[in-house]
């Protein structure tokens, strides 16, 4: 199956040749990636990765980009981080329709990751929390590779951030 899906790096100093750092991707597998380079320092590599999962394909790219270029810090994967009108488009449905669901089901509709005049959610638990519920078309390939992007960004923040290692996650469950 085919997955796609986006990882967000940063550069160092040293990699600022562009045309040198598309050689290294091709080179080190990453030919299945658009690159993307917008703001200084950053790479954004949007892969169309044939595999048997999508933690297969983004382990794969993970290791290639890793394999071209050591020094990138990865920031995020993506699809992981969404607002309604990302999810709406996504599910085929009006910004409206998400917008209503989630005021009408304020109990049980996921809870944002951050909350504030433009809420985010993570996409698997939203789409998790719809396909429960029944009647909307969720593409299983996109829930997928959103639970993988998911569990890589939550990993990637508790290497980050050591302290929550020595126990002190117990603060979020009292």
């Amino acid at each position: 199956m085919e997955y796609v899906f986006t990882l967000k790096y940063q550069l160092t100093d040293r990699d600022s040749d562009l045309d040198a750092l598309v050689e290294q991707l091709g080179g080190a597998g990453c030919d299945d990636a658009l690159v993307g380079v917008g703001q200084a320092g950053r790479l954004a590599l949007e892969f169309s990765r044939e595999a048997e999962s999508a933690a297969e394909a983004v382990r794969t790219a993970l290791v290639d980009v890793k394999g071209a270029i050591p020094t990138a810090r990865l920031i995020e994967a993506s699809p992981d981080l969404v607002g309604l009108t990302d999810v709406a488009d996504i599910v085929g449905v009006s910004r409206q329709a998400m917008r209503k669901l989630m005021v009408t089901h304020r109990e049980t509709f996921p809870m944002p990751v951050h909350e504030g005049s433009a809420s985010i959610w993570h996409l698997a638990e939203v789409l998790d929390w719809l396909r429960a519920r029944g009647g909307y078309h969720i593409d299983t390939g996109v829930l997928e590779i959103a639970k993988v992007a998911l569990e890589v960004n939550i990993t990637k923040e508790i290497i980050r951030h050591p302290m929550s290692k020595r126990g002190n996650v117990e603060l979020l469950t009292a």
